[in-house]
């Protein structure tokens, strides 16, 4: 789960809902279709924010992961209503994670049981800059130091506007006058 947040983008509720139908292990891609949320205080399937599915890269390594994690944990079928709770309308995923039970993991619990006991083990206070959208942050500020382009991390994390992306990214953004002369003289950027 962790790999995924900071290696892809993911929000929570995205990695909550990922199928293994929805990883190309072999074309290096993600196609994010659902999340996992609650509605009612009931668990249901929905369409990711801003209702909109995307394909995200898929790195190497991550691959890597999800290959092991897929072969140590064999992804479990579970049926959850599409939207509403009260809906007639049923949708079936093959999660790659679930409970131990091999049941639908509900975020809050998740955050509980498991995210905050870690983050308190590795020393770090558990705030709401340290819950697990930071690692969404991580997968951000390391694309756009390396040059990406606000349109292309857009497009990776579902935001419907770029210009969304760039206010809230935009004192991550490596500074430009280093790296304008660099490009000028034709040199490496500085590290």
């Amino acid at each position: 789960m962790v790999d995924l947040g900071a290696g892809c983008g993911l929000r929570q509720g995205e990695i909550l809902g990922l199928g293994v139908d929805d990883i190309d292990l072999d074309a290096g891609w993600v196609h994010i279709s659902r999340q996992v949320k609650l509605v009612r205080s009931r668990l249901v399937f929905g369409l990711p924010k801003n209702d909109r599915d995307r394909r995200v890269p898929l790195p190497d390594s991550i691959a890597q992961v999800l290959r092991q994690h897929i072969d140590d944990f064999p992804p479990v079928s579970l049926t959850l209503p599409w939207e509403n709770p009260a809906s007639g309308e049923r949708v079936t995923v093959p999660l790659l994670f679930t409970t131990i039970r091999r049941g639908v993991i509900n975020r809050r619990t998740f955050d509980d049981k498991s995210w905050r006991p870690a983050v308190r083990a590795a020393g770090i206070t558990p705030t709401r800059a340290t819950g697990m959208h930071a690692l969404r942050h991580f997968y951000a500020s390391s694309l756009l130091d390396a040059g990406q382009s606000i349109k292309a991390l857009a497009s990776y994390l579902g935001h419907a506007d770029p210009g969304f992306t760039l206010r809230v990214y935009t004192h991550l953004m490596p500074a430009s006058e280093e790296r304008t002369k660099c490009v000028i003289d034709n040199e490496p950027f500085p590290a």
